[in-house]
């Protein structure tokens, strides 16, 4: 995972956990390591661990909004892709 996608999930991980919210949390698995998507159920107890290879990213709240939206369905979160009208605002 990117660090620009990492940062979006950390602060979505971080509202649901502070408010106390537990999640499903789905991640697609890349063919070249088998396929499929992993799941992890994510509450209080969870230990979680982020490692970053840059400085943090400016954060897209359109793409905290979808990804929280995300979080909050009966399936879970999901990583969705960056809405590509954002990305052009962050390349320009």
């Amino acid at each position: 995972m990117d660090d620009r996608l990492l940062s979006h999930v950390e602060a979505v991980v971080g509202a649901k956990l502070r408010r106390g919210e537990a999640f499903m949390l789905t991640i697609g698995v890349e063919p070249v390591e088998g396929s499929g998507r992993v799941s992890i159920w994510v509450n209080r107890a969870s230990s979680l661990v982020l490692k970053y290879r840059h400085a943090r990213p400016r954060l897209n709240t359109e793409w905290l909004e979808l990804l929280m939206t995300s979080a909050n369905s009966p399936t879970g979160m999901r990583l969705l892709p960056e809405p590509s009208s954002a990305q052009a605002d962050e390349t320009a």
